[in-house]
This record gives structure tokens, sequence and C-alpha cells, in this order.
């Protein structure tokens, strides 16, 4: 049997995968009108899932959105005017790309951390060091 021979029989054999099932996933935002604010009812769950602290999340919404935004007593975000769940949505997804996914390896695995006094992006998986946008 030849090499072509056995990689044909080694693809017939191998399951097919369709879905690579990231072990990371972001929760989608749980979002509803209250008033003249919209309430981010998962907010908590979401920082617990990117591992990163609840202020820094809602400033950076707070720039993506262009609005201003409070944490209540129960750990939701109150961001004022009226937002759709697609727009928290993608400015969620801007906020991991630019401070949760490692640039050099996509790594999840990753902390902010403070270097000669600017905040840059440490993968924990790759080591890289990377730059991130100022709050």
């Amino acid at each position: 049997m030849d090499y072509e021979d056995q990689l044909d029989k080694a693809l017939d054999e191998s399951p097919d995968v369709t879905d690579r099932g990231s072990r990371f996933q972001v929760p989608e935002p749980v979002v509803r009108p209250e008033g003249n604010a919209t309430v981010y009812e998962n907010f908590d769950e979401t920082c617990d899932r990117l591992a990163r602290e609840p202020s820094h999340l809602m400033k950076a919404l707070q720039s993506e959105l262009g609005t201003s935004a409070q944490i209540d007593e129960k750990g939701r975000v109150r961001l004022t005017g009226d937002f759709s769940q697609r727009r928290v949505q993608d400015a969620l997804d801007s906020y991991v790309d630019d401070y949760v996914l490692c640039s050099e390896c996509d790594s999840p695995d990753t902390r902010l951390v403070t270097e000669q006094g600017a905040m840059v992006l440490k993968c924990d998986a790759c080591g890289a060091l990377s730059a991130v946008p100022d709050l």
C-alpha cells in the first residue's frame, strides 16, 4: 500500500469534524429595556467567563456605545439609552477582540497587566505581550 492509499484509508476511517468546539464561549448578552435604560442582565456571568474586572468591561461598553452606565446591586449593568441585543453583542465582540484574545495565538488565556506604566495583554498560553487600546 503506497502513501496515497494509506492517506485515503485514514481519511475514510476518521470522523468528519464539522465544529472544532472551542472551550471558550462568550455568553450572549441578555438585554432588556427598562424605562430610558437598557439592562444587561447577565453582565456578571460575562465578566466571569472573560476573567475580566466588571469595571473594565463596563468602561469599554460605555466607550463603544457612547453612553453612561452603572453596575447595580445584582451585578447587572444599566446602560443609559435604548440599545438592541445586537448592538451590545457587537460592543462585546469588539471588547473580546481587543482585551481578551491573544493577537498571536487567539488563546483566551490572557491577563491584562501593567508593563512600564502601560496596560498590555499577556498571553498565558504563548507568552506574547500585546498593546491594548486605552480606555
